[in-house]
């Protein structure tokens, strides 16, 4: 027989611990080495506030098995939570080192902070090993903070590397693996890639090390979107015969060098390296590079000469050239472009109408303070009569005022009658309460259709500031690609929102932080107006049907009952008829639906397990602690969406709680599950994801 068993917990507390006792919440052991001592597969030790060391118990190096997770606090990269020591460990590839953990097989280390003080101390070593290291920080060793080798294939993600002595991280052998969004400062080296190695490097920044990225030997590494910028040397050091991937024409690279001490990119290699769509300073590259276009569709930055003088290197050139090529826009007479003064309503006036070919309108005398003889009263009543520009209340144009970057979005919005976008794109600004009420549906509407330029920070919209010149001239050019008129040319500083969406301002650090994100980038969830999501607020059967409908869109297996409690106009009557023909959802004995009614999470259980047709392919015990609680007609299926990793129990994944109201986040996390489940997604790695092994 195959039991169901659930994942087992340890608990860890260095100061009121004991390891005499049995690790439950109530009588936690004192140290690590003592829980791995009595961990089983898929076990999770939790770790409380406190420092992790031989002064408390720890034998290094911590040797983590396959399947089991190390969990501190994610939120605040395991601050609090601070493994200190080192011991010895003899490399198959690299002989006697020491460290403070070795990852073996698929092993966890989340929320943690690492340092090795000891001479050459390195804080995790990764040896042909597939481990997860996430939302972890590597400090002060006297080596590097992580250090892979052989076949290993980890994922690094959301960690900080910072004040480690050699490294911050290091790949050596033949690693291959992802390291995304992570943080390297004040590190000698950002990141040492060696040997065969041939990682994804992506979405990282490295700022104020020595050498932000340095190869070496046959170093094949695929360099993405990383923000490289203000290291004492330089950005990319490339030795040996090492080849990096730069982009290629049909997938640029993006990544943006900037402010080094010595040099963007150096290449002492003897072959030439190919850069496609990076943003580096000409004068900063040492060494044979081939900057290349990208195709039509996916173009690239090169590097773009200018007439003007004070446009050298400037992030906006390729775009201001482009428009002064078809006679859109202009200089000064002294040559310059003064990409960096603002721009005057009076002046953005008649360059809409120039830009746009506007008709001539017949009401030069709309804005009391536009005189007909004004020289740009011709252009402000074209613009105007056009949609691009309005007035203010008090019936003035005010065209000596500078133009602000929300009106410039919302004229354009206006005057090209765009549409479409979904709110939750806003959530990519940390900014965004600075948008006016009146602007948020233009604002959606231009960040969608990528018309949004923010320099130098991506994520600043600065919505009240006026706009520059430079901004004036992309925000132009963008508006001419949306509307089919231009091919677009590569920004770093475009906002690009279907890349990756911030999360909403109350789920950073939440434990459902990852479903709940993922959900909304597939446009299956939404959060508030406020910025928020609200992930511990409980859930209307109603919402829930939303939900189910759009994540799901089930066919029709039934026809769907008529609830006296929905009317046609219902928000959410089109949701619930889908949910009820698909076999998600039922009413109630008296034909009501109750919309406004809280889901229990039991109800989710077992409403997934019926819409998904899923069933049991072997026995099984449930060992829920509070089992007793399941109504017998619900146990079937509780048992069927533990076997398929469905449940989703936090904080403690023993614990059911199958009558208690689920919130919004139980319910992202559920779902996401189920869509797994029915292998419509990607796996998401959580403690809180109950398990089941055999016997």
């Amino acid at each position: 027989m195959v039991n169901s068993s659930l994942v087992a917990t340890l608990y860890v507390n260095p100061v009121t611990g004991n390891d005499a006792n049995t690790g439950s919440r109530a009588n936690p052991l004192k140290s690590i080495t003592r829980a791995l001592k009595q961990v089983k597969t898929s076990t999770i030790i939790q770790l409380t506030t406190g420092t992790y060391s031989t002064a408390n118990g720890e034998v290094f190096p911590l040797v983590i098995p396959p399947s089991v997770l190390v969990v501190g606090n994610e939120a605040n990269k395991g601050q609090e939570m601070i493994i200190s020591g080192s011991g010895e460990y003899q490399s198959s590839s690299f002989g006697l080192q020491n460290i403070t953990l070795l990852l073996l097989g698929d092993a966890s280390l989340l929320g943690v902070t690492v340092t090795n003080p000891a001479t050459k101390g390195t804080g995790v070593w990764i040896e042909s090993s597939i481990p997860t290291v996430a939302n972890s920080t590597f400090k002060n060793c006297t080596r590097e903070g992580i250090f892979t080798t052989g076949n290993a294939k980890p994922g690094i993600v959301d960690n900080l590397f910072i004040n480690n002595k050699v490294s911050g991280l290091v790949i050596a052998k033949n690693s291959k693996g992802e390291v995304l969004r992570n943080v390297f400062e004040n590190n000698v080296l950002g990141i040492a890639i060696s040997d065969f190695a041939a990682p994804l490097v992506a979405n990282n920044q490295l700022w104020s090390n020595g050498t932000a990225i340095a190869l070496s030997r046959d170093a094949k590494p695929v360099l993405r979107r990383n923000l490289i910028t203000n290291n004492t040397q330089g950005g990319l050091l490339v030795n040996g015969n090492a080849v990096p991937d730069l982009g290629s024409p049909q997938d640029p690279a993006d990544n943006i060098f900037r402010e080094q001490g010595k040099f963007d990119l150096q290449n002492v290699t003897e072959q030439k390296i190919i850069s496609v769509g990076n943003q580096l300073s000409l004068s900063q590259v040492i060494g044979a590079i081939d900057f290349m276009a990208a195709t039509a569709d996916t173009p690239s930055q090169i590097g773009v000469s200018s007439r003007f003088a004070d446009l050298e290197g400037h992030w906006a050139a390729a775009f201001v050239e482009a428009l002064f090529s078809k006679d859109i826009i202009s200089g000064f007479p002294d040559g310059s472009f003064q990409p960096a003064t603002p721009i005057t309503r009076a002046q953005y006036a008649a360059l809409m109408t120039k830009t746009f070919q506007l008709s001539e309108s017949n009401q030069l005398n709309k804005f009391k303070d536009v005189k007909s003889d004004f020289w740009a009263a011709k252009a402000i009543a074209s613009a105007a009569a056009g949609g691009f520009l309005k007035g203010f209340p008090d019936g003035t144009f005010r065209p000596e005022n500078n133009l602000t970057k929300i009106q410039a979005l919302v004229s354009i919005v206006n005057g090209l009658n765009l549409s479409g976008g979904n709110p939750n794109v806003l959530m990519v600004y940390r900014d965004r309460v600075q948008i006016p009420s009146y602007a948020t549906s233009a604002v959606t509407v231009a960040t969608q259709k990528l018309l949004v330029v923010n320099y130098p920070q991506p994520d600043q919209l600065e919505p009240l500031r006026d706009i520059t010149r430079a901004e004036v001239a992309v925000l132009i050019y963008q508006a001419l690609v949306a509307t089919g008129l231009e091919n677009p040319l590569p920004c770093a500083y475009i906002v690009k929102p279907e890349t990756e969406i911030p999360s909403f301002s109350d789920i950073v650090g939440h434990w459902a932080e990852q479903f709940i994100r993922a959900l909304v980038s597939m446009n299956l969830t939404q959060g508030f107006a406020n910025g928020t999501y609200q992930p511990d607020q409980a859930m209307t059967r109603a919402q829930y049907t939303a939900l189910i409908a759009a994540a799901f869109n089930p066919p029709a297996k039934r026809p769907s009952p008529e609830f006296t409690d929905i009317a046609k106009d219902f928000w959410a009557a089109n949701a619930i008829e889908i949910a009820a023909r698909g076999g998600f959802v039922g009413g109630f004995s008296d034909r009501t639906f109750r919309p406004t009614q809280n889901v229990q999470r039991l109800q989710v259980i077992v409403s997934l397990v019926n819409g998904l047709g899923l069933s049991a392919t072997e026995q099984k015990t449930l060992t829920y602690i509070d089992q007793d609680k399941i109504p017998e007609y619900a146990r079937t299926a509780v048992t069927i969406a533990t076997q398929q990793k469905i449940i989703v129990n936090y904080p403690d994944p023993n614990l059911l709680a199958p009558t208690r109201e689920a919130s919004r986040a139980e319910v992202a996390a559920m779902v996401y599950q189920a869509l797994v489940a029915s292998q419509r997604t990607k796996v998401i790695n959580s403690p809180y994801i109950v398990l089941h092994i055999s016997n």
